[in-house]
């Protein structure tokens, strides 16, 4: 008896690490020190000794039950740019720039190739949002799940001086608040986008009319990262006074987050156009507004709050980042929470 019909091959991980090097090489920034195969990433923090008061973020996620469509689709790309995104844009809604990130790939058992194709879409989200890939763990769990099953998760650390902090504690009635579009369904509510479709390669190949691509195309669509899109408002010398990431929960337990006491967000549904995916979604599930804007981002995946005098220059920084955004509401006084009118 050995690891090997155990279960487990040694050799398929080192195959692994070789064949992702490539795709992690393009993720390098300046700070990171040495390569990949040691026991921890090593990132030079002495940049950020031109802060004042220099507080870390971080941010952890995963993909939750999204990785079921890469595995009925076949398509390992893209589940990594999720990863990445979930966790990097939580932290760009506190002010901060991800500086790097670690994922964790757990597998019934270790292709190499699938394994290095997973890491790319991972490289990819940390391009989009210029941190740097320092390492992480492919575990091989045979018995504890299927031998082409896998989960993905990541952790990410980024940076804010203290004084930029976003908190929302500067929000005031009159605010207006600017939706950036999403991609799409992003990371979140899959549980419930399994049980309105039929999870199969037939029906996901599906193409519809009012989509322009197939089911399988729209639902597997990245996350959108949103990195670049705020860094842009903050070059354009614009104060965010909060900032809200949509992920599982919707509007509802999202966006109040950002909210100080005695401060309510009012936002218009018809001020943006609904993408068809999430009517594709209510119509074929039977599923009520209520529940839709409770669990889907619905077109939004970031919600932020300006003043009135800063909207007209932070659109056209979102703009210029290749974005699209909307006024989407305003801020009133009352009890803190969400009103969707």
């Amino acid at each position: 008896m050995d690891y090997k019909k155990a279960g487990v091959d040694i050799e398929a991980g080192y195959k692994s690490v070789e064949l992702m090097k490539k795709h992690i090489k393009q993720t390098m920034r300046p700070e990171v020190l040495g390569g990949i195969g040691g026991f921890a990433g090593a990132f030079d923090l002495s940049a950020i000794k031109n802060m004042e008061e220099p507080v870390l973020l971080s941010g952890t996620d995963g993909c939750g039950t999204k990785v079921k469509l890469a595995f009925i689709l076949d398509k390992h790309d893209t589940i990594g740019i999720d990863a990445v995104a979930m966790c990097v844009n939580d932290i760009v809604c506190s002010g901060g720039e991800p500086l790097f990130f670690l994922d964790y790939i757990a597998c019934g058992k270790n292709y190499p190739e699938k394994i290095a194709t997973i890491v790319s879409g991972v490289a990819q989200g940390c391009v989009q949002s210029e941190c740097a890939l320092v390492g992480g763990e492919t575990a091989e769990h045979p018995g504890l799940m299927p031998e082409d099953d896998y989960d993905l998760a990541g952790f990410a650390v980024g940076v804010v001086d203290k004084k930029d902090i976003i908190d929302g504690q500067n929000i005031k009635p009159g605010d207006v608040l600017v939706g950036i579009a999403s991609s799409g369904v992003h990371s979140n509510g899959f549980s419930l986008v399994r049980q309105v479709f039929e999870m199969s390669k037939e029906s996901l190949n599906t193409y519809y009319d009012e989509l322009g691509k197939t089911l399988g195309e729209a639902l597997i669509e990245p996350t959108r990262i949103y990195v670049k899109a705020l860094k842009n408002v903050r070059n354009a010398g614009v104060k965010i006074k909060g900032c809200s990431h949509i992920t599982g929960g919707g509007f509802d337990e999202n966006v109040p987050r950002m909210l100080p006491d005695g401060i309510r967000a009012v936002i218009k549904k018809d001020s943006y156009e609904v993408p068809a995916i999430f009517k594709l979604i209510a119509k074929n599930g039977n599923i009520t507004e209520e529940m839709m804007y409770n669990t889907f981002n619905m077109g939004l995946g970031m919600i932020i709050a300006l003043d009135l005098n800063d909207v007209d220059a932070a659109m056209s920084a979102i703009k210029e980042a290749g974005d699209e955004c909307y006024i989407v509401g305003t801020i009133e006084a009352g009890d803190k929470g969400v009103t969707l009118c």
